[in-house]
């Protein structure tokens, strides 16, 4: 009997281990989460039971290639306690790099703790240096709104999209044809004027 008592014990020890240690990963971010990998994988996965908030992905969505375009994924609503999140980009280029408060993890971006909300929402910075090809790359992210209770019950997420185009840059900077327009069209007084002069010269020396 005190043999089986034991190995419940022991059960229930590393039960614990790994509930505490699964908490304890996600609050320190995850990747995978981010919906790229399908709708169904995004932090509603494990959080449930709370109110969902909104999410957005802030930033241009217009980039020359090889160019860094500066993004805020932002939460707001939900439990509002705390936020974590997850971003991640489409597979034909793109990289992502991590701002204050966030690591990179097997390519995606996410956050080094929850973070507390201010004025009523939670913002995650990070960067995302466009392919050296023109095409359109996708912006995956989620963001999960937390009680901060210590469990994944009462929380809530929900996930956001957005496309980023990947153009050459067009046109001349502004302007430029009007200012060789206007090089040309004052070129024609002077030339004139040159050429009465000339004439009066080659006069005066008849």
């Amino acid at each position: 009997m005190r043999s089986y008592l034991a190995s419940l014990g022991v059960a229930g020890v590393v039960s614990a281990c790994l509930v505490s240690g699964s908490a304890f990963a996600n609050s320190m971010g995850i990747s995978g989460r981010s919906g790229k990998q399908g709708s169904s994988l995004t932090c509603a996965e494990c959080h449930t039971g709370g109110s969902a908030p909104t999410v957005t992905i802030e930033g241009p969505t217009t980039l020359a290639p090889g160019a860094t375009g500066n993004y805020t994924l932002v939460v707001r609503g939900g439990p509002a306690a705390g936020a974590g999140y997850n971003v991640a980009v489409s597979d034909n280029g793109g990289t992502l790099n991590p701002g204050t408060g966030s690591y990179k993890l097997s390519g995606e971006v996410t956050h080094k703790n929850i973070q507390a909300f201010s004025g009523g929402e939670a913002r995650f910075d990070f960067t995302l240096v466009a392919p050296s090809t023109p095409g359109t790359v996708t912006l995956y992210g989620a963001g999960n709104s937390v009680n901060e209770n210590g469990t994944d019950q009462g929380d809530a997420s929900a996930a956001t999209t957005l496309n980023v185009n990947v153009a050459t840059g067009g046109g001349d900077g502004g302007g430029g044809d009007d200012g060789g327009g206007c090089a040309a069209a004052g070129g024609i007084p002077l030339l004139g004027a040159a050429l009465v002069l000339l004439g009066t010269r080659l006069r005066r020396r008849r």
